[in-house]
């Protein structure tokens, strides 16, 4: 009995089974392995101070200005002082006789700024960024001297404008009138004030786009357009049908990024108008970031200013969410 014991553990030993019964292939016994284990506890143990100090920077100071949404206060008013006063903030941007005018006509210019500051900021960055792509001379130099608008700090740019058109006795008020266009006064007209202000935006815009758009046309093969021009294709038409469906997803990109910076670009209407010239209700060029600032700052209520500007944000999410649903759509085709 014991010669055949040591024989069968012999034949074990020679098929890599131990004397235990357990061999290499034979799954080990003892404590189960979890999904992060000792390195994923370490990291999640250093990621910590940094989702916390995240959370304090951003989870924080949203919730708390939401509070203020809430409530009847000013900027030095303790949230606990401050009467609460619900969601009435909200419903008199839409029903008050005294805020309701002013805060739809705000919404209509910041309308107006966007869609002009969006599209028309992408049609000229379009059409530099084509024309850029051609032969001509001194490419490098024109590329770099189209992004000083961008480039350079729009307090500095706001300043060169308003020595252009600010008074009567600027250069292009004095050059329309030395044509025969007497007494035009840019920044103290309602419709011309809301004109200069777009253009400037277009401006100041327009070389980001142009990046945006070089970069999407750098990756356009050339052979594509040598097969739409065998098959007969006018350049229009391969503009249409070749150029357009290939930048679009990064054309839907640069108007979200634009969108979003059009709504919330308070330093270009601020430094050059200043939401003025008055219309009667409010300033002709006032937005709504403007208006959230005089709110705030000026009138001591932050609680309409912090309504303004959370309805601005889910306005601007709803936006952002149908783009980038193109975005996904462009990006299947």
């Amino acid at each position: 009995m014991a010669v055949d014991t040591v024989t069968e553990r012999f034949q074990q030993a020679k098929r890599g089974v131990g004397v235990s019964g357990r061999g290499p292939g034979a799954p080990r016994r003892g404590r189960p392995s979890t999904p992060l284990g000792r390195a994923g506890l370490t990291l999640a143990v250093f990621a910590l101070p940094s989702l916390i100090l995240l959370v304090l920077l951003n989870v924080f100071p949203v919730g708390y200005a939401f509070l203020q949404s809430l409530q009847n206060g000013s900027p030095s008013t303790l949230p606990t002082e401050a009467p609460f006063v619900g969601l009435q903030n909200y419903i008199d941007t839409f029903t008050s006789p005294q805020f309701a005018p002013i805060a739809l006509q705000a919404t209509i210019f910041t309308v107006i700024f966007t869609v002009v500051g969006v599209f028309g900021s992408w049609a000229v960055g379009l059409a530099l960024a084509l024309l850029l792509r051609t032969r001509i001379p001194g490419n490098a130099v024109f590329k770099v001297l189209l992004l000083l608008p961008w480039i350079v700090p729009v307090v500095v740019s706001s300043t060169a404008w308003n020595f252009l058109v600010a008074t009567p006795q600027s250069p292009v008020p004095m050059l329309l009138n030395a044509i025969g266009i007497e007494n035009v006064n840019f920044l103290g007209d309602p419709v011309l004030a809301q004109v200069v202000v777009c253009i400037f935006k277009v401006w100041i815009s327009f070389p980001f786009m142009m990046m945006m758009m070089s970069s999407a046309l750098a990756s356009v093969d050339t052979n594509v357009y040598e097969a739409a021009k065998m098959d007969g294709a006018t350049g229009w038409q391969a503009f249409r049908g070749v150029t357009l469906p290939i930048i679009s997803r990064t054309t839907f990109i640069s108007w979200v990024l634009m969108t979003i910076f059009c709504v919330n670009d308070f330093p270009t209407i601020f430094l050059l108008t200043q939401g003025g010239p008055s219309t009667g209700v409010t300033g002709a060029t006032t937005s709504l970031i403007i208006l959230a600032y005089q709110y705030a700052f000026q009138n001591q209520q932050t609680g309409p200013a912090t309504a303004i500007a959370f309805m601005m944000t889910t306005v601007l999410v709803i936006v952002s969410v149908i783009l980038f649903q193109r975005i996904k759509k462009a990006s299947i085709e």
